[in-house]
């Protein structure tokens, strides 16, 4: 099972030797975010920063920095442990398309021990302090000043809790948060997002929409923050499924919402309608910094805690980063759901270095004439995965986990003047290589082999690719060391 609390996988990765405790002080203006890059991009432990400067709070960073520590923090072995369990959900078969995916959620709720449960108010950790009126002052809090560019010190790792004003369906994401000053926080929630959407639904009916913002979650619930899921389905039923047992949650104590019991810091507040600040620069996933715009302001009310809380953030920037083992968990926790959608696929992959969005590469089992160019479209209309600005599709021999192999196929396969797909739609609200905001041109690559029905009409039809004869292959294997090579 998964840990249930942070300070516990904390230990637990101590113990291990895959923790690192930092004892002298360290500047959260620009010297954090130097040595967690250092030590992420070389694969090093997660970091224990026990004295920040201007805050009386450790700093836990790169705790899910290698794919190594996220599957223990979620309990796993594999990520495939919980691709085959959600392909588990899916049988006997579902409907095909979003109907399937939702059927497959529905039935997580009939498992006793996956929804969240609920506990009494002051029997919680994270309310042991509870932070009212002027004492409430996030300068405790160590925000992080990364890149030399960005507008301001953030919160890169507090899970947002909204709801829905007219349907009351509560919503769980993962947005960067700009510390204004001591009461006040810059919400970054993009076009695409359904907090976003509870805000403007509530500014429309000229209310005030409640939010609160957990830190240092249990490991489940944090991912469960960044998983790519319907409006409709319960982040904290799924973060329940991953861990293996329910979630244990507390009413807030100032807005009508619901936090993880076991969180170490939480802040409550409420958005008034139309309030705005500019918010940014900052430099994001991306690699490059998005610009300043304007962006709900949050005024905080209330600050809870553990008695001896400690905050967790993450660095972000040019790839890779800490973000790498959540994309790639995401990858292949889905894709028994992205089956039931476009069922041609076989496999898939999203490469780090594209953000996770910017590149989909794609293997099936090609059937017929322009099988390829079906699936593009098929994946252009899969909910998030509609802001892919890149698809590649090879044949179901194609490992699309092995970029050589998957860059061999895509520039000899391709006739550029039949085999490029180029269409307009929406792309991330982050891309900046676009021409005007939130859409763009996006193409596809069928890297595919291709039929005399596509007009591959050469004498003797595609070529058969180069492979080693299998006996003598299996013969020069047998008498490998003989060659004392």
């Amino acid at each position: 099972m998964a840990y249930d609390d942070l300070r516990s996988l904390l230990r637990a990765l101590e113990r291990d030797g895959d923790l690192k405790r930092i004892r002298a002080e360290v500047d959260p203006y620009l010297e954090v975010g130097e040595i967690v890059d250092r030590v992420n991009k070389a694969g090093g432990p997660a970091l224990l920063f026990e004295n920040v400067k201007g805050s009386d709070m450790p700093l836990a960073m790169n705790v899910y920095g290698t794919d190594r520590r996220l599957l223990k923090a979620l309990g796993l072995k594999a990520y495939t442990d919980i691709s085959e369990k959600i392909g588990g959900l899916l049988k006997p078969e579902l409907p095909q398309g979003f109907v399937g995916v939702r059927e497959a959620f529905g039935k997580l709720g009939t498992m006793t021990h996956v929804p969240p449960k609920k506990v009494k108010p002051g029997s919680a950790p994270v309310q042991e302090v509870v932070l009212t009126g002027d004492d409430v002052d996030l300068d405790r809090l160590p925000a992080l000043f990364t890149w030399p560019e960005d507008g301001g010190s953030f919160f890169n790792l507090g899970l947002t809790h909204t709801k829905h004003p007219e349907t009351g369906v509560r919503n769980l994401g993962l947005y960067r948060l700009q510390r204004h000053d001591k009461r006040t926080i810059g919400m970054h929630w993009q076009i695409h997002k359904d907090s976003a959407n509870h805000y403007q639904v509530a500014a429309r009916r000229g209310e005030r929409l409640p939010v609160a913002i957990a830190f240092g979650c249990p490991p489940a619930v944090t991912y469960a923050s960044t998983a790519p899921l319907p409006g409709d389905i319960d982040e904290y039923l799924f973060a329940g499924f991953v861990q293996g047992k329910r979630i244990e949650m507390v009413d807030c104590r100032t807005v009508p919402l619901q936090v993880p019991a076991n969180a170490e810091v939480v802040i409550e507040g409420w958005l008034e309608p139309g309030e705005m600040l500019p918010e940014g620069p900052f430099g994001d996933h991306t690699g490059f910094y998005t610009p300043q715009e304007p962006f709900p302001a949050l005024t905080i009310d209330c600050v809870t805690m553990r008695k001896r809380p400690l905050l967790q953030s993450i660095v972000v920037g040019r790839p890779p980063t800490e973000d790498g083992p959540l994309g790639r968990a995401t990858e292949r926790f889905f894709l028994p759901l992205l089956k039931i959608i476009v069922p041609d696929i076989v496999d898939y992959h999203l490469p780090e270095s594209g953000g996770f969005h910017n590149c989909a590469i794609v293997s099936i089992d090609k059937k017929y004439p322009k099988h390829a160019q079906k699936v593009m479209h098929a994946i252009w209309g899969a909910h998030m995965m509609s802001l892919t600005k890149l698809i590649v599709v090879v044949d179901a021999d194609c490992d699309v986990h092995n970029l050589h192999e998957v860059s061999w196929r895509a520039l000899g396969n391709t006739d550029y003047s039949r085999d490029l797909t180029v269409v307009e739609g929406p792309v991330d609200h982050l891309d900046h290589s676009s021409y005007q905001q939130f859409w763009g041109g996006k193409a596809g690559i069928d890297a595919t082999r291709k039929l005399p029905e596509e007009g591959y009409t050469r004498d003797g039809g595609w070529p058969e690719m180069v492979e080693s004869d299998p006996e003598t292959a299996d013969r020069v294997t047998k008498r490998w060391r003989e060659y004392g090579l």
